[in-house]
């Protein structure tokens, strides 16, 4: 859980971080800047910084601040009504981040998480400012910012974040606060 200072000092970076990059928000998308500790209490660590331009029947754009090594944590996107589930692509607008999906696993990846066991999917694609990877349907995935964090957007399917699988059973997609 955040307190509703963590959540305001994350949203002020995380509006700061866009502002570096050169990515104009309106005062009601800083203002909705989702924080997203997936329960973990942890934001440094696993977390993401979310602005969601559009979610319809049928699309969906998101700007992703991530904070240096910040990990988005290992899920899938599964089927729902009557579609294959969210298709994703993701491209680095700023810093650099290391996608991880099912595949043949990278013999030496750049990423740093938790000894705990939740993370399976060691297929490595690094993206650079400029560079885009398409993440299929129903497909593990995770992937965390480099050391200088990075800005993602995220183009996709309709999203239903209340949806996804996490593979760490104590995830929860939806940010609690401590004080109301």
């Amino acid at each position: 859980m955040l307190t509703q200072k963590e959540l305001a000092e994350a949203r002020g970076r995380a509006a700061e971080i866009f502002v570096q990059a050169g990515i104009a928000l309106t005062d009601a998308e800083r203002s909705a800047i989702e924080i997203a500790d997936f329960g973990l209490s942890k934001l440094e660590e696993t977390g993401l910084e979310i602005v969601v331009y559009v979610n319809t029947e049928r699309v969906a754009a998101k700007e992703l601040a991530m904070f240096p090594r910040q990990i988005c944590p290992e899920h899938r996107h599964p089927p729902f009504d009557g579609t294959p589930g969210k298709e994703e692509t993701f491209r680095c607008r700023a810093g650099t981040v290391y996608v991880y999906t099912e595949g043949e696993p990278a013999p030496h990846p750049h990423a740093r998480v938790p000894a705990d066991g939740t993370f399976t999917a060691w297929h490595e694609i690094v993206l650079r400012p400029g560079e885009q990877y398409t993440v299929p349907p129903d497909t593990l995935h995770w992937f965390q910012a480099g050391d200088e964090g990075a800005i993602v957007s995220e183009f996709s399917t309709r999203s239903r974040d209340d949806l996804d699988i996490f593979t760490d059973p104590r995830i929860e997609r939806a940010t609690r606060l401590a004080d109301g």
